[in-house]
Order: structure tokens, then sequence, then C-alpha cells
């Protein structure tokens, strides 16, 4: 007797944007061992479908248009404690991607990450594994790094003043150089544009009289600004 064709995964979005949704939805089409269950478009519809059978896999932006996806991870991780939830968002600050994980997200993957590839990562995260996308893999290891040593009392008290002091914004420009972020990521981060962060960089570097970031680096903490 022939082998019976393997189940196909079940699952759902929730979202709200239009566009994500065809994509989504024609990416999961296209896959023979997937079958896309339902769509949810907002927190309300959302925990509606948690109240039927369990998923597979449940994909969940953060931004919806009545509240925090956060809430639907929470509501989902509990109502389906086997189902596999994967972050699809545009937030990439650390605030809620750690929000999301302590919800009970296993995946979390920006937006910019090809449509085409959602059907492989779904595919992962019901395998056990976390897919996630390399800039919040980087966020994530980068919180796990030992932190700067604290400057004593002492050395604060012998740090060379600045003739013209850095400005709020040009502080956390700086600190997110210091941690590894590329320009592209600190533009995100800081909600600027890549423009506005390179403006902050010539000023950093104007201000503490340098042409790398290594040597504003090395001065910052002269300074005693980090």
């Amino acid at each position: 007797m022939a082998d019976s064709a393997p189940s196909q995964l079940k699952v759902a979005l929730v979202e709200d944007d239009i566009a994500f949704q065809n994509s989504f939805a024609a990416a999961v089409r296209s896959s023979a061992d997937i079958q896309l269950i339902g769509m949810a478009h907002n927190v309300a519809q959302a925990k509606k479908m948690l109240a039927g059978d369990p998923l597979d896999v449940l994909v969940v932006d953060l931004g919806l248009p009545d509240g925090s996806g956060i809430d639907v991870i929470r509501a989902a991780h509990a109502a389906w404690p086997d189902c596999g939830i994967m972050v699809s968002t545009t937030f990439a600050d650390e605030k809620h991607v750690i929000a999301s994980i302590e919800a009970g997200a296993a995946g979390y993957l920006l937006k910019d990450s090809s449509a085409e590839k959602i059907a492989d990562e779904i595919r992962a995260l019901h395998a056990g594994g976390s897919p996630i996308s390399p800039r919040i893999a980087r966020q994530i290891l980068l919180r796990f790094r030992p932190a700067e040593p604290v400057p004593t009392a002492a050395a604060i008290a012998t740090a060379t003043p600045m003739a013209t002091p850095l400005s709020p914004r040009e502080r956390e420009a700086l600190e997110l150089i210091t941690k590894g972020f590329s320009y592209d990521e600190i533009a995100e981060l800081m909600q600027v544009s890549r423009n506005t962060v390179m403006t902050f960089v010539r000023r950093i570097y104007q201000k503490l009289e340098v042409t790398s970031k290594a040597e504003a680096i090395f001065e910052a903490r002269n300074h005693g600004i980090l």
C-alpha cells in the first residue's frame, strides 16, 4: 500500500498591509506543503482566530491598527502552545525584538527579507529553527556583549573637556557607532534618514577633531563621553 502524502503545514498571517498580504499569500500558495488557513487584519480578528483549531505556524506583524502584535503573540502562545510564532515587521529596535521573544515568538524577520523566502522560513520555524534577520541577530548578540568598563571618578576628573560639546543626538549616534552598527542601521534605530546620520557623523568628527571612526571613539573616551 502506497504511503499517504505528507500533511500540509497550516499557517495564518496577522497583517494589515495589503501588499504584504498578497506577496505572502502568493509565496505560500506556490508551496505544495504549506496551506494558508486564515488571515487577520488586526488584533481583534487575530484573537477571534485563536479560538479556533491550533495551527502549525502563525506569522505576526507588530504594528497593527488596533494595537500591538505583541499582544497577539502572547495570546497565541497561551492558546496554541505548540504553534511556531514568527514576527514579520519593520520594527528593528531592541525594545520590540526582546518584547516579542519574551511574549513567545521563535522567529523575527524584517520586511526587507525576500517574500520568496518566506516558505523556507516557515518550514525552518516548524522544524524547530529560529529564523532571524541578520540585523536582529546582531542586536541580540550585542545585547549580551560585556559592557564597557565604567570610567572611574579619577578618569572622569582628568578627562579633557570639549570646546563644543556633542548634542544628545550626536552622542546617541556615536554610541551606536561604538557598538558596531552601520550608518543604515543607525538611521533605522534613530528613525532618521541616512543623510541625517552622516550630518551627525560630520559634526562629531569636527567637534572631536578626528577623521575616522576609530579616532572618534578614542577621543570620545579621552573626553569622558563614552
